[in-house]
């Protein structure tokens, strides 16, 4: 579990996050969602440690990942994998070496113990034997997997995900959101997935924070986001036809 307590944040003197108060459940895809600039960013951002709060505190089941020492803050970071919006791919490294290279950084595994992790992890996200292609032969939707390979290669126990279908095709971006839906419960992982996507919500939102104005205006899941009374909230759910539709 990852508790978010009382975080706030402002740049040049404009605050863009609120008093924000919230708990990120284990075993679930915890979705963070909102429109652009409503904070959900700088929300993960804070949480994952490239952003300082001005106040308030972050927990990893229990450990003060804000205010710790130095050592407990490496100890988490490398509890931690992060799937990014642009799957930020080495360019000069093929995908083999993509997904080992935290093994490289972090593990103390033989060559032989790198290389059967970094297997296990390309066949779980379906790109057995892709190991030597380079990015560049590789679609937005297989970057992404690759991305995800990587990010749990080292099983870690939160896993970060900040907007995965972005620039992907519908049918794609349900192989993606199903992925990190099996692998959350598969492994038991905290997962926090920043989107806007109300696909993503529908199809895999065990838990869903609406942020506004830098605010947290509503928590619950799937089950429920479609009876809100949040007038916010019903704005962006309902921005386009086919929800409205579904509202019906």
């Amino acid at each position: 579990m990852i508790e978010v307590n009382n975080i706030s944040k402002s740049f040049s003197g404009k605050q863009v996050l609120f008093d924000v108060n919230y708990a990120f459940e284990q075993g679930k895809a915890n979705l963070i969602i909102g429109a652009s600039g409503t904070g959900k960013t700088v929300l993960l951002k804070s949480i994952v440690g490239l952003v300082k709060p001005d106040i308030g505190q972050i927990f990893y089941d229990g450990r003060n990942f804000t205010t710790g020492e130095t050592e407990l803050k490496t100890e988490i970071r490398r509890e931690m994998g992060m799937l990014f919006q642009n799957s930020a791919l080495f360019d000069s490294l093929n995908v083999e070496c993509n997904v080992m290279f935290p093994l490289n950084m972090l593990s103390n595994m033989s060559k032989s113990e790198k290389d059967d992790r970094v297997n296990i992890c390309l066949n779980r996200v379906g790109l057995k034997d892709t190991n030597k292609k380079m990015p560049s032969e590789l679609s937005g939707g297989m970057k992404k997997r690759v991305g995800i390979a990587r990010a749990i290669v080292l099983t870690p126990k939160y896993l970060f995900c900040d907007e995965p279908n972005s620039g992907l095709d519908p049918q794609t971006s349900i192989l993606i959101d199903n992925l990190i839906y099996d692998l959350t419960h598969e492994y038991n992982t905290t997962t926090v997935v920043v989107t806007h996507d109300m696909n993503s919500v529908m199809e895999i939102g065990d838990a869903v924070v609406f942020m506004y104005e830098g605010k947290k205006l509503w928590e619950g899941s799937n089950k429920n986001i479609l009876d809100t009374e949040v007038k916010e909230l019903q704005d962006f759910i309902f921005a386009n036809r086919m929800m409205r539709d579904l509202r019906k």
